[in-house]
């Protein structure tokens, strides 16, 4: 028979033992919330960004076809697509690829495809249709060198105005570029969003240096993403109209196989999207195409300025020779010039406030890039004489380096 003593401490022990379990439960969720409240940092390719950028911003079919410098994105969405509930389809060829990327967006799924220069060549029909019926996707294009086959393997950044133009008729068209692995995941995840809320193609330039280049990147917790989804008409089918105008120059877009139906076109369309011949429809038709990116213009531009609030020569670049350029205005600091950088993200449509603003300090400016000179024409159009505009190209499948934009700047100064 035990003691009293005993009797009454075996109540204390246990209440202690349970008040240990709830005190290393408490540290233990502690420390997880911890852990999860930390970005998870990883040593990630420019490709390899693309995909997580796409999966977080909800990306949930892939349809493409492999090519370099392009390949890693399409092997490794084959491999997460299908862990998170999504698609991945090797097509046949890129035009067959983007109609696929279309016929899910129109679905409701978030849709994208990457290629490089000769596939998007292949892209640009489809990519016309989905600009004329207003079909929400990205297009990943890591540029190489062309023209044709080109140089495979080698960087380039001369897709920058098939981007603009590839695609045939008079249209409005988002392009995004990235400098950095980090930008990869975040121009990817602002290109889903822009597309998603401006019912549009938005198409996201890398060249094969940024696209293959490895950088420690901090992954962002899921509180810290914001994401953008399509606005979906709240009316009862019968009353929905599916390209009817209105303030915003964007009307809500209703996905297949939700109750609604209506007529898709590449033909010009009527706000019903019924083909049409009559002036009083296609000019205004026409006209919101435009006015839906020309009025929110704010909300797609996006630069950084380096050094240009007293430069005097500003060099205005993108993509991987930003970086080049960055070190080129460092360098030149240094020895007493006072030199900017105005580095474009937004490509297309183009950043005319951005380079009218270093327009008033600067005396001249820089375009280094590495294809024949297709954002300096559009510096010199925005310039008009105000500052004297040199240009800086190389198309030898190299790179330009700090010390080629160096040199430049003290030919320009001298």
């Amino acid at each position: 028979m035990k003691s009293d003593a005993l009797i009454l401490r075996s109540p204390l022990k246990a209440k202690l033992r349970i008040k240990r379990k709830v005190k290393r439960e408490l540290e233990r969720k502690s420390q997880r919330e911890k852990k999860k409240s930390h970005p998870k940092e990883l040593l990630l390719q420019g490709n390899e960004a693309v995909v997580e950028g796409a999966l977080r911003a909800g990306c949930r079919f892939f349809a493409g076809y492999p090519i370099t410098p392009a390949t890693e994105i399409s092997e490794i969405l084959s491999v997460k697509l299908p862990r998170v509930d999504g698609t991945f389809i090797q097509m046949e060829d890129e035009i067959a690829s983007l109609g696929a990327v279309i016929g899910a967006s129109l679905a409701g799924v978030k849709a994208m495809t990457a290629t490089s220069g000769p596939g998007f060549s292949l892209m640009q029909e489809n990519l016309g249709f989905a600009i004329i019926a207003e079909v929400p996707c990205v297009i990943v294009d890591v540029m190489r060198g062309g023209p044709s086959t080109g140089l495979p393997t080698m960087p380039s950044q001369s897709d920058v105005m098939q981007a603009r133009w590839g695609t045939h008729g008079d249209h409005p068209i988002i392009v995004l570029s990235a400098s950095t692995v980090r930008e990869c995941f975040d121009m990817t995840l602002q290109a889903f969003n822009l597309s998603e809320k401006f019912r549009t193609p938005v198409i996201l330039l890398i060249d094969e240096v940024v696209g293959h280049m490895r950088e420690k990147m901090a992954i962002p917790n899921d509180g810290e993403i914001e994401i953008f989804n399509r606005v979906k008409p709240t009316m009862p089918p019968e009353w929905y109209i599916p390209f009817e105008d209105n303030p915003s120059g964007i009307p809500p877009m209703a996905n297949f196989g939700e109750g609604y139906r209506y007529h898709v076109t590449g033909l010009t369309h009527d706000i019903r999207g019924f083909p049409t011949s009559r002036p009083d429809e296609i000019g205004p038709f026409i006209s919101r195409l435009h006015r839906k990116i020309s009025q929110h213009f704010s909300e797609i531009h996006m630069a950084e300025f380096y050094e240009t609030e007293d430069a005097e020569i500003t060099i205005v670049a993108y993509g991987s020779v930003a970086r080049s350029a960055k070190r080129a205005a460092i360098m030149a600091r240094e020895k007493g010039l006072k030199v900017g950088l105005l580095k474009l993200m937004t490509i297309w449509p183009f950043m005319r406030s951005a380079v009218e603003k270093v327009l008033q300090t600067s005396k001249f400016l820089l375009v280094p890039e590495m294809n024949m000179g297709q954002i300096s024409r559009e510096v010199k159009r925005v310039n008009r004489g105000v500052a004297k505009v040199f240009a800086l190209n190389k198309v030898d499948g190299t790179i330009i380096t700090p010390d080629e934009i160096l040199n430049r700047i003290q030919e320009v100064v001298s």
